[in-house]
């Protein structure tokens, strides 16, 4: 592996690595090496960026999951590219827009920089939600009651669940066993009503598994639930890593956080 210059960023625990514009081909090998928590440097994610035209406010990223599976839009992951982007730009001390291709469209980044502080606020528009995936009939089996559930797509598939209490449930043997309905892998989000301007929520990612936050499951629950007639249209998501905004306006799913820099690292091979 020639050297490559990453930097490391994380929306409320859920954790990426990230090269902007990387002198070295990156590709899913690299992600599992990279992303290993005990052999690498450890993430749930590898984002690559580069620029994309003339414009410098306009990036694309290609985005692999911690198993070298290939990711096609991640709410957190454009957080954290928001910032490592800032950071590329300046000092890192300017509000900045971005306008991002992924493989699931484009997305509109603002980053609004917190002086002195290692994170930053950042407002995503995550495009529009539909319908997505069929439902899951392995609940019973797995004894778990849930109240609604509903298939969404915003650019990656989602299932969102209504249960009591998402804490209860053992979402490292549900998760998979959920899964095994969808050819394609899902991300599973199992929730909880607290009102109808909060939820909490738990969830499973395809190719990395448990992890502490999901930025895509956050807008997919909040779409999920207001098309149920569960909440309001601006609703706070409490998850393990702490709370994201979802407000849903003129048919777009709008996200915002937290995104935290972590370190910047230099990744050599011995000679």
């Amino acid at each position: 592996m020639a050297s490559i210059t990453l930097t490391k960023h994380h929306g409320l625990g859920n954790d990426f690595l990230i090269a902007v514009s990387p002198t070295v081909d990156l590709g899913p090998d690299h992600a599992v090496r990279l992303c290993d928590r005990k052999r690498g440097i450890g993430a749930d994610g590898l984002i690559s960026a580069a620029r994309f035209g003339e414009d410098p406010s306009r990036w694309s990223m290609t985005l692999w999951n911690a198993d070298g599976s290939r990711a096609a839009v991640s709410g957190n992951g454009l957080r954290c590219l928001g910032q490592a982007l800032v950071l590329h730009h300046d000092d890192g001390q300017q509000a900045m827009t971005f306008h991002v291709r992924t493989d699931a469209g484009e997305r509109r980044v603002a980053v609004q920089p917190n002086r002195g502080s290692d994170t930053d606020q950042v407002a995503v528009d995550m495009g529009q939600a539909r319908t997505g995936p069929g439902l899951s009939s392995r609940w019973a089996d797995l004894g778990v009651g849930i109240h609604q559930q509903m298939g969404v797509d915003i650019g990656n598939p989602h299932l969102v669940a209504v249960v009591d209490d998402p804490a209860a449930i053992d979402l490292a043997v549900v998760g998979p066993a959920v899964e095994q309905d969808y050819a394609d892998g899902i991300n599973l989000e199992l929730i909880a009503i607290n009102s109808r301007s909060e939820i909490s929520l738990r969830v499973w990612e395809r190719g990395v598994g448990i992890t502490e936050a999901c930025g895509s499951g956050a807008c997919a629950a909040v779409w999920a639930c207001q098309s149920l007639g569960l909440v309001d249209n601006r609703v706070t998501v409490d998850m393990p890593g702490g709370m994201a905004m979802v407000e849903l306006v003129d048919g777009a799913v709008l996200l915002s956080g937290p995104a935290t820099f972590v370190a910047v690292v230099e990744v050599e091979r011995r000679p």
